[in-house]
């Protein structure tokens, strides 16, 4: 595998995880499950990456990160209240 192929799977993983949150209007941590990545990849190639290949994509993937981090407090009190709660 040369550096060219490197670099083409790196940026491909980039756009496939793109299209995957917009689609599925899921968080970073999700993406990460779902591509079997960390969290500081799915965040590098949604913020870095995808500008420069894809930018109508990576606005839309910008809109959806954008929301959960607005709802992200509401999340964790529902995940508190359930643990708590003994659900």
């Amino acid at each position: 595998m040369g550096v060219l192929s490197l670099k083409q799977d790196i940026e491909e993983r980039a756009l496939r995880t793109g299209e995957w949150v917009a689609e599925h209007r899921a968080t970073v941590r999700a993406a990460a499950k779902e591509f079997g990545v960390s969290k500081s990849t799915v965040h590098k190639d949604l913020h870095d990456r995808l500008p420069r290949l894809n930018r109508a994509l990576y606005l839309q993937v910008r809109a959806v990160l954008d929301e959960n981090r607005a709802e992200r407090h509401l999340r964790g009190g529902e995940a508190t209240r359930k643990k708590y709660r003994g659900e």
